[in-house]
This record gives structure tokens, sequence and C-alpha cells, in this order.
């Protein structure tokens, strides 16, 4: 019997994700982004994953004398990520939900910019430079202190990044923050570190968009419920996981969704458009 107890008392992968982001203080943010994988990979031991790149991070650290500066550590940290393991982008696809899971990144070494970045700054940060992720508009950066300043990077390439390709890289998305053109461009505004829970966000935003795509309303509720434990006030995060379960019909689990939303937002542009179909769903239900 005793057996029998304890397989009962394993967490489900959301209640296991939940209790590596409940906090700020200590989020473990590679823990974290592996276990976004459980849903669609059940199998997945998350502490296997974390052991792989511990070994990774032991490699790293026999190739660096024990007097070597930051500037060293940056060089052979990037020599050893992008030439002798050869991460790299996955431009034939970018848009494989793969490209969001850390285990498979390891395998394969494809990847998009955030989820290699995870990766890279464990190894960054065990080396002991002070790295931290950058939520740059489009597409995700590190940015590394050294004693000549600060260095920011793409973590596909490791390429560092000028000020003036930086403010190129950043033009597109101008007219979206609602910026003239007479207006300087805030660059450093952009180049702000990024919370461990806002990195973790964006990976599965982009999750988000992906099934959103697809109309695939089961891994979207899957990865929505996750958005709700990471953002728990985000109201928004709400409505979208109502609609999804109206769409995978779910009327009750969507209105219950929908009726948060509405009790939370106050005057938001989109409360009519969301009362209709809340509505719509009561009525049906009846």
């Amino acid at each position: 019997m005793a057996a029998m107890n304890l397989s009962l008392n394993v967490p489900t992968p959301l209640e296991y994700f939940a209790s590596l982001v409940h906090s700020d203080a200590d989020f473990a943010l590679l823990e974290a982004a592996v276990s976004l994988a459980q849903d669609e990979y059940p199998e997945l031991s998350v502490q296997q994953v974390l052991s792989e790149v511990d070994q990774l991070l032991a490699r790293l650290l026999r190739r660096l004398p024990e007097d070597a500066g930051p500037l060293q550590k940056l060089r052979t940290l990037n020599q050893f990520v992008y030439r002798d393991l050869n991460f790299a982008g996955n431009f034939n696809n970018y848009s494989d939900p793969d490209n969001s899971y850390v285990h498979v990144v390891l395998r394969t070494r494809l990847a998009i910019p955030i989820s290699l970045a995870v990766i890279w700054l464990e190894l960054a940060q065990g080396i002991g430079l002070k790295a931290r992720g950058v939520s740059f508009p489009g597409h995700f950066l590190v940015k590394v202190n050294l004693s000549e300043g600060q260095v920011v990077i793409d973590p596909l390439t490791g390429q560092s990044l000028s000020r003036e390709e930086l403010a190129e890289r950043l033009e597109p998305y101008r007219g979206l923050a609602g910026l003239v053109d007479e207006q300087e461009l805030p660059l450093g505004l952009y180049l702000q570190a990024a919370l461990p829970r806002d990195i973790i966000a964006r990976m599965l935003h982009n999750l988000k968009e992906i099934h959103s795509a697809q109309e695939d309303w089961q891994r979207l509720i899957a990865v929505q419920d996750r958005l709700i434990v990471l953002l728990p006030q985000a109201w928004a995060e709400y409505r979208d996981r109502g609609l999804a379960h109206a769409e995978a019909g779910r009327p009750g689990h969507a209105l219950e969704d929908l009726e948060t939303y509405l009790a939370n937002v106050g005057a938001a542009s989109d409360r009519p458009a969301i009362a209709a179909r809340a509505a719509e769903l009561r009525q049906a239900m009846h």
C-alpha cells in the first residue's frame, strides 16, 4: 500500500511548475524553462536535463584557467557554445514548438533566441559572469557586464551588438511604441535585465502564438494554464483561456474564465464583445 500512496503524491506538471515559479526569490530559471515541455513530453525527466547542462558546464570550466578574467571567460563560453557545440538558430523551422523545449534544443542544437539564451545564461552564470537576459522586442538578447562596459549579445550567434545595430533592430518597433520621428530612441529602456518570470512568460507567449495560429485548443489551454499560474493577475490570460475553452467545446470552463476577466478589467475596450460571448455561452448551457 505504501508504494501506492507514494504514486498519488507525484505532482502534476502544472503543480510542479507552480512550485518553481511561486516566488521571485530563488526562481530556478533553467528548471522552470525545462519543465515547460512536460505537457508535450510527459515522460521527460527534468532532473536529467539539468544534469546534462551541469555536464556541459563542467566541460566548460575545465577549459578555463583559474585566473581567467571576465573577457576571457566570455570568449571561451562563446567558442564552446557556437563553435564546439554548434548551437544555432532553427531558421528553417522557426515556428516549431520544439524550439521552445530546452531538452530538444540540447539534442538538436537548434533553437529560437530565448531558449538558447536560457542555456547560455546558465553556463555564463556558472563560470561567474554577470550575465542577464534582455527582453528586446522581436528577438531576445543577453548581456554581460565587463570592466570595459556592458556587452549586448545575440544568443543565436554569440555576436556582440553595437548601439547602432541595436537601434537598427529597434527601428521596426518604434511605431508600435508610439514614438514619432523627432524623438530619440530610449535604447537603454529596451536593454534592462529581464526577470526570470518575464523570461518564462515570453517563452510561454511564443508557444501561445504557435498554438493559436494552428487553432490547437488543447495545447493552447495547457499553455494558458501555465501563464495564469505564472501571472495570476494578467486578466487577459483568463480571457484568452476562456475563449480557447469555448472553442474546445467546454462552455462551463469558458464562462468561468470570461467572468473572471470581466470582473477584473474595468472598462477594457473589448469588454462589450467578451460580455456578449459570455451571455451566448450562458444561454447555450441552459
